[in-house]
């Protein structure tokens, strides 16, 4: 068996060159990142779940016409993507006041904001990922006019069904991020969505306890990540019911099952 040509690997995943002209592998991996890198670690099983998760939100929003480079899942921790140019701007789209946006504007975290704002970051981790305006992106040729407004409504759009698809299983869509990459036609390119969908890259919370759900149970060392995202993968339906699974507080789970 001949080795795998790797063509990336970033601080959650592993890009290998895939099978067909045009396509990548995408190795899902079980560390863990917070604050540009300084915090690092693991989270058992991380790359399972999350495989599982951004693969079930992907498919979803292709059938609401949402263009991205998901093709299909591999295995447990593989899945197969079209091949993008990834255009170095984070998108990150917010309902709920918490974490740089807290800090920033001084506004208590949890405040639900009057209206969802969207917000880009230039994609450098020397920099630490800098807040950038639509000024800065334009002039320095990071993304056309075209790419931002199409960026901007796929960006509203995906906000618009997620919150609804998290709040039906009790969890509120707090903020999330957002990447978007080219695929060329001939002379003519396109933006889709690309990276992936998880709790690595969105807040989540609990919409009775706001209990975290997401990668700031690792960022604030409240332990629990490897529950946290396995009970976002058991209430979207992609792990078993059962007495075995693990969820976010077991004692509270017991005590509310009269055990």
């Amino acid at each position: 068996m001949s080795r795998r040509r790797q063509i990336y690997e970033g601080k959650a995943k592993i890009l290998y060159e895939g099978p067909e002209p045009g396509t990548l592998i995408q190795y899902f991996k079980d560390d863990a990142t917070a604050f540009n890198a300084q915090k690092k670690g693991t989270i058992a099983g991380k790359g399972v779940l999350n495989n599982r998760i951004s693969e079930h939100i992907f498919t979803l929003l292709g059938t609401i016409g949402i263009p991205h480079h998901f093709i299909r899942r591999l295995n447990m921790r593989e899945q197969l993507i079209r091949q993008v140019e990834i255009v170095p701007i984070e998108v990150v789209v917010r309902n709920v006041a918490a974490g740089t946006l807290s800090k920033r504007l001084g506004i208590e975290e949890g405040t639900q904001l009057p209206r969802t704002i969207i917000e880009y970051y230039y994609k450098d981790d020397a920099l630490g990922d800098p807040l950038i305006a639509d000024e800065h992106i334009a002039c320095f040729g990071w993304a056309s006019q075209e790419e931002m407004n199409d960026m901007a409504d796929m960006a509203v759009r995906i906000n618009d069904f997620l919150a609804g698809l998290f709040a039906g299983i009790g969890i509120r869509l707090v903020d999330f991020k957002l990447e978007f990459g080219r695929i060329w036609e001939n002379d003519f390119s396109r933006v889709i969505l690309a990276d992936e969908i998880s709790p690595d890259g969105c807040r989540l919370w609990d919409m009775t306890t706001n209990e975290k759900l997401d990668k700031d149970r690792f960022r604030r060392d409240l332990g629990g990540e490897a529950e946290a995202y396995q009970e976002v993968a058991r209430r979207l339906g992609l792990m078993p019911e059962g007495e075995a699974n693990s969820v976010l507080d077991l004692e509270k789970h017991r005590k509310k099952r009269g055990k």
